[in-house]
């Protein structure tokens, strides 16, 4: 299936990724989406390329907060890969790119093991300075690049032009204050973990950090399994679900009918203060998915002193977990979009390193209302 990675490679990272440099999604309509991420959820516009920049086939614009990069990228033309990408999937997450200090190296590291190449490595220049870019096919349509942008100076990449920030920034008194993101999560098809879970293993150097199997992960009604992969620094964590059998169809099974394949599930965004970032996005009118009042009925017992207070958690309907090394606050938001598939996590960590396993039976179960709402549970 791939080439062998033996222990050393895998402990050493011979794929030295720095960071998550940026998320693209490929959506229907750019300009709009730019707007819902600038006044819903606080990013800022910060470049863009399009017919203005002399880009005829695409309109993307960068968004920024915190350490997080979004790009949103329309098609112009309906015969596009673009285009054809949103008539299949809706809008959805289309790559996932590495910050790397060697693309070529990289590159032909992944091939000699067993990764099928999208874009060999190539340089993009303008005068601001030149980048290095490849990338390969993963889940579904869903690709990774590695990118490596070391002398390059201008607002982001070439064929991007800076806006004039002061046009679009948020209000920094009531900002969500959305620092990083956390984790990205794949949906991938029945039997096909394992596969993507030996790919990140043998081919991208990843470890497995965690791996919960339907029995922690299940209702009266439905159940999946997830394995969390990170890379050797433990900054990336790329966790893959699959759906398992049950009684009725998952959130998993769902996914994958409404996107029409494997793909990006969510995005677990990063704060530093929970409350203060749901009682803002709540404020601007994302929705969030509700939990019963009896999930807070022993909250105190299981996961004991917090810094937060409990009533305000409790009011904002915000989830806590705790494992050895700390405890940490999530809430997720319901799907962003028409169809059932993508949607944000916002996280919290108190030095914990897990995933909320405390919470998956109310989360699930929470989810499966929405679903039956919908008709598709």
């Amino acid at each position: 299936m791939f080439a062998n990675a033996n222990q050393a490679n895998a402990k050493q990272d011979f794929l030295p990724l720095e960071a998550i440099d940026h998320i693209e999604f490929y959506v229907g309509n750019a300009r709009q989406t730019a707007q819902f991420y600038r006044t819903v959820w606080g990013f800022c516009p910060m470049a863009y390329q399009g017919l203005e920049t002399g880009v005829r086939d695409r309109i993307s614009y960068l968004l920024t907060q915190g350490n997080i990069k979004f790009v949103v990228t329309g098609g112009l033309d309906p015969d596009s890969p673009i285009t054809s990408h949103v008539k299949q999937h809706g809008d959805g997450v289309k790559d996932i790119c590495f910050r790397v200090r060697d693309v070529d190296q990289i590159y032909a590291e992944l091939m000699k093991r067993g990764a099928k190449g999208v874009l060999a490595p190539a340089t993009y220049q303008d005068n601001f300075g030149s980048v290095r870019k490849a990338s390969i096919a993963v889940y579904g349509d869903t690709t990774h690049s590695f990118l490596s942008r070391t002398d390059y100076i201008g607002p982001f990449l070439p064929g991007y032009q800076a806006l004039e920030t002061a046009d679009y920034l948020p209000s920094t008194i009531n900002a969500p204050n959305l620092a990083a993101v956390d984790h990205v999560v794949a949906n991938v098809g029945w039997n096909e973990m394992d596969y993507w879970v030996n790919f990140y293993r043998e081919v991208m150097g990843f470890s497995q950090m965690l791996s919960f199997d339907d029995k922690d992960i299940s209702t009266e009604y439905s159940a999946l399994m997830s394995k969390v992969m990170q890379n050797s620094t433990g900054r990336i964590k790329l966790p893959i679900n699959e759906p398992a059998h049950g009684r009725k169809r998952s959130q998993i099974e769902e996914f994958l009918d409404f996107y029409r394949g494997p793909g990006v599930q969510h995005i677990a965004l990063a704060t530093g203060n929970i409350l203060q970032t749901v009682r803002e996005l709540k404020a601007r009118g994302v929705e969030f998915i509700k939990v019963p009042e009896s999930y807070y009925a022993e909250a105190k017992e299981r996961i004991g002193d917090i810094k937060e207070p409990l009533e305000e958690i409790k009011r904002l309907g915000i989830l806590i977990d705790r494992d050895d090394e700390g405890y940490l606050l999530q809430l997720f938001t319901k799907p962003i979009s028409d169809r059932p598939t993508f949607f944000f996590e916002i996280i919290q960590r108190r030095h914990a390193r897990g995933f909320g396993k405390g919470n998956f039976k109310a989360l699930f179960e929470a989810i499966e209302r929405e679903q039956a709402l919908r008709g598709n549970l």
